[in-house]
């Protein structure tokens, strides 16, 4: 096949614009007639009726005449008002999906109803939404990849650098603690437990912002020693079932579930009041479900912030299922349900 020249491209290029544009005015010729022939067929049916009828209207018109005529047209208006509603009903379903739809909900779809242009347009917007969905999932697969490299770098600068500082500041501590006089050594202690507990800050931040256990020891051992440091560091009692035999998880699978039961556990402590978290994970229904239930306030009527925006993204990225909603007991509970393949992939 030969290519189009340099000078074909643009007359092409023009040629399609204008059957575009062609295109466009025929549909909303076609629609101009829709509506035109309903009123027509409203008219022609009122205008049958005063011909066959027994009504007449004298000079000058009567009341009862005036009435009749009155009662007549609101009788046409009516029906029309009623056909042009049934006839349009397709474009308020799709006013009312455009104005709530949410791509961190997705599938969210109008059932093509209606023909010609109305239905061409239902499709074009649910082609548009899945072109969106994708596009947007795309662009948080890779804002999020580039956040987690950006903690592991942040968390890699705490420990080598300010947590090595940290650790010679204490060394040369305890030195001059042997060696200062004894009304120096009570100063001299204070400051190294303020140090001392400095670095096991930094070592705690570096630990959540970047989980070598998640890497070394699997899902479980790093669920397991999550819910130790809320348990220990906040005034949260985290229960915690995790069960065995999970189906095999990819490394991206493994770091969504952790980083949204961090934030979950994050709004429990901050944010609902609680002070009991039951943190569970359990293979389900050829997948992983993940559960954080606590006893707080629950959520009520609060938007949604960018806590669990963020985590709908990240759960969006495995083809996962997140819920959050009121517990039947009171407070709140996270659903995270991930479906898995045989071999550990995410399905399509």
């Amino acid at each position: 096949m030969r290519a189009p020249t340099v000078d074909e491209a643009p007359v092409s290029r023009a040629g399609r614009a204008g059957a575009d544009g062609d295109d466009g005015r025929l549909r909303s010729v076609r629609l101009f007639w829709r509506v035109f022939w309903l009123n027509a067929l409203v008219g022609a049916v009122a205008t049958v009726l005063l011909m066959v009828g027994p009504w007449t209207v004298s000079a000058p018109i009567r009341l009862i005449e005036a009435v009749v005529l009155l009662a007549g047209l609101a009788a046409m208006l009516a029906v029309n008002a009623a056909l042009l509603r049934w006839g349009l009903a397709p474009l308020d379903r799709l006013t009312r999906l455009m104005t709530t739809v949410d791509l961190l909900r997705p599938g969210q779809r109008l059932p093509v109803t209606g023909s010609g242009e109305v239905a061409a347009l239902i499709g074009t917007f649910n082609q548009m939404l899945g072109r969106l969905e994708a596009e947007r999932g795309a662009s948080s697969a890779r804002a999020l990849s580039a956040q987690e490299e950006e903690r592991r770098r942040i968390a890699r600068e705490l420990h080598d650098e300010i947590g090595q500082s940290l650790t010679a500041v204490l060394l040369e501590l305890k030195r001059l603690t042997d060696r200062a006089p004894e009304p120096l050594r009570e100063d001299l202690r204070y400051a190294q437990e303020t140090t001392r507990h400095s670095l096991d800050e930094v070592r705690r931040i570096a630990r959540r912002l970047r989980p070598d256990v998640l890497e070394d020891l699997g899902l479980v051992s790093a669920l397991a020693a999550l819910a130790g440091q809320f348990t220990a560091h906040t005034a949260l009692r985290v229960h915690r079932d995790l069960r065995p035999g999970l189906p095999p998880l990819t490394p991206d699978t493994e770091l969504v579930l952790y980083r949204i039961a961090q934030e979950a556990l994050t709004n429990a402590a901050r944010h609902s009041g609680a002070t009991a978290v039951e943190l569970s994970l359990a293979p389900a229904d050829g997948g992983v479900l993940l559960r954080v239930d606590d006893n707080g306030e629950g959520t009520g009527d609060v938007p949604e912030g960018a806590g669990i925006r963020g985590m709908r993204e990240r759960a969006l990225l495995v083809g996962g299922e997140l819920t959050i909603g009121a517990r039947p007991q009171g407070g709140t509970r996270v659903s995270l349900y991930v479906p898995t393949g045989p071999t550990g992939e995410e399905r399509p």
